[in-house]
Parts: C-alpha cells; structure tokens; sequence
C-alpha cells in the first residue's frame, strides 16, 4: 500500500481547508474539516489530470484512509474569507536541486491548466452563480495575473521586469538556492519558496477549476 498523504487542516471560524503538503494546488476547503478532507479527496482525480504527463509519483487516494492529517493551523480572516492564508510548518524546509525542480514543474503544469480551461472557454458566457455573481472570463484570467503579481512581491521579487510567470519561477529558484531576495515588501513579512508555490499553485487551480465548472451546463 501507498503511505497515506500529509496533510495540513488550516482551520476558521466559518471554513476549513485541507491541503496537501508535498503537493501544491491539491488544497481544498469545507465547512468542517470532515468535508474539507472529502474535497480533497473527491478533487485527487482532476488534480492529477491537471499534472497530466508533467509530474509523476502522484497517485489519488481512493479514500479518506489515504489522507494523513499531520498539522493543524489556526486560520484568520482570510481564511474564511475563502483562501488558504497560514503556511505550515512543512514549508519552512529547505529545498534541494531537484525538490526545486519538481515543484517548479507543478507550478508550470497548474499555468497550463489554466490556459487550456481559458481557452476551451474563449467565446463562452460563463454560467453564474443563484445570484448572478460570478466574474466572466476576461476578469477571471486577469484576477489571476494580478494576483501573481501580487505573490511575487511577497517572494521578494521585482514585479513588472518580465514575464510574471518567468519572474515568478526565476525568483522561486534563487530564494530555493538560498540566495537573498531582490526586496523586501512593505509588510517586511516574506514568503518562503515552498509557501509561495502552495499559494500560488492553488490559487491558479481554483479559478482553472472555476472556469471548467462555469463552462459547463448546470447538471
């Protein structure tokens, strides 16, 4: 048998998340952390499939028994605001040449995600919500891109020089090599490496998700 997943719960007063740790972008959220770990779960399919051929050694439990819970972490406003905001202890471990490497590619493979979801939906009108909340297409990808910009900040990275994916990768590398950050924010508080691809990675997926789900009529 396959050793269990580590998993994070980061706990709010109104939302859980559960996030795996040596995967970034399998992070999920629920009311309870009983359903934050069904999410999880029942997500391990289409976060493989998002991989695709990119990532090997990432296996979907068939059930909850292959979810280990290893932390637990007092979540904040943003927490049940809804997005995962504590970074857990896993991620204050340094980062090797080719754990580098590997989560660069995850991190390149949630992109691609996005852009295919971005793309299958180009000319669509995404299905809102009861309400009719909901950003349409073009807002969505942009949200995104700001927001990296925004994450890549709080590596210590320079936005604004270049690419923001290709920033965010080189500034990922040289922060994972050991190397000091280009700047510091205004915050003073930096992200470790492994934080940001966790942020970052989950971030994309959300709204690749997001997209998939808007495109399609409602079951």
């Amino acid at each position: 048998m396959r050793a269990p997943h580590d998993v994070s719960i980061e706990r709010g007063v109104k939302r859980v998340f559960a996030g795996a740790n040596e995967w970034p972008g399998w992070c999920r959220s629920g009311r309870t952390e009983e359903a934050a770990l069904e999410a999880l779960l029942a997500y391990g399919p289409r976060y493989a499939k998002a991989l695709g051929r990119r990532t090997s050694g990432f296996v979907a439990p068939t059930d909850v028994g292959g979810l280990r819970v290893v932390e637990r972490l007092k979540g904040n406003a943003t927490t049940d605001f809804g997005a995962p905001a504590i970074a857990p202890d896993a991620d204050d471990r340094p980062i090797d040449p080719s754990e580098a490497a590997r989560l660069a590619t995850i991190m390149k493979a949630c992109w691609a995600a996005l852009d295919r979801a971005a793309a299958a939906a180009d000319g669509l009108v995404l299905r809102t919500g009861p309400r009719g909340g909901g950003r349409p297409l073009a807002k969505i990808v942009a949200h995104v891109a700001d927001a990296e910009v925004a994450y890549l900040s709080r590596l210590g990275g320079r936005p604004g020089r270049a690419d923001a994916r290709r920033a965010a990768l080189a500034a990922f590398a040289s922060r994972a090599r050991g190397e000091p950050p280009e700047r510091t924010p205004r915050s003073g508080v930096l992200w470790t490496p492994r934080y940001f691809l966790r942020r970052a990675a989950w971030h994309v997926l959300d709204h690749a998700w997001e997209i998939e789900d808007r495109s399609r009529p409602p079951q």
